[in-house]
């Protein structure tokens, strides 16, 4: 059976079987194979069982996928080679040789074709909320603190203003209609 195992110190032998005609890698929960790391996005590629190859696809990813130090958008992976995501490294083993890999994947048993992918983005992970505490920014966000306004007092001074005016100036003309009439 063909695994990706992580290579970097810390999450040394941590593997992936690839079991399914497609696996998602990527640092949140609802990956087949998450890896907390900053440089892996929360979604960085999906691999891919296509006969006996094992085809890498980018999904976007900020940071890249490289095999062998190659920048990739979509490439067969082969037993022995690096795959790169962001800072981590992920070498495919397969047990036996390239022959004993492709009977490996040829025995996952074949399973009907997804049409669509849809990535649905979640909430805090259970790892954050162990760490305790809130989200890095959450206390500075500034969207909904009240504002103060100073356009609004302006025009609301304009306003009274100008009402006042005008009253003043029907009172004035009343007063001048009521000096010039004939008595």
């Amino acid at each position: 059976m063909a695994k990706l195992v992580i290579q970097n110190q810390g999450m040394t032998g941590r593997a992936c079987e690839l079991q399914t005609d497609r696996t998602t890698i990527g640092r949140v929960e609802d990956n087949t194979f998450q890896i907390a790391d900053p440089s892996v996005s929360s979604h960085h590629c999906e691999i891919q069982l296509r006969g006996s190859d094992i085809v890498i696809r980018d999904l976007n990813s900020t940071n890249g996928s490289f095999i062998n130090g190659n920048k990739i958008e979509e490439s067969v992976l082969k037993p022995g080679q690096v795959l790169r995501l962001g800072q981590v490294e992920l070498k495919l083993e397969a047990e036996g040789t390239p022959a004993g890999m492709a009977a490996a994947v040829a025995s996952v048993p074949a399973k009907k074709p997804v049409d669509a992918t849809m990535l649905v983005p979640r909430g805090v992970s259970l790892s954050d909320l162990e760490k305790g505490g809130r989200p890095t920014g959450f206390d500075t966000n500034t969207s909904f603190s009240k504002k103060s306004n100073k356009v609004n007092k302006f025009f609301l001074i304009g306003g009274i203003i100008i009402f006042l005016i005008i009253v003043g100036l029907i009172v004035y003309s009343y007063s001048v209609m009521q000096g010039n009439s004939p008595k």
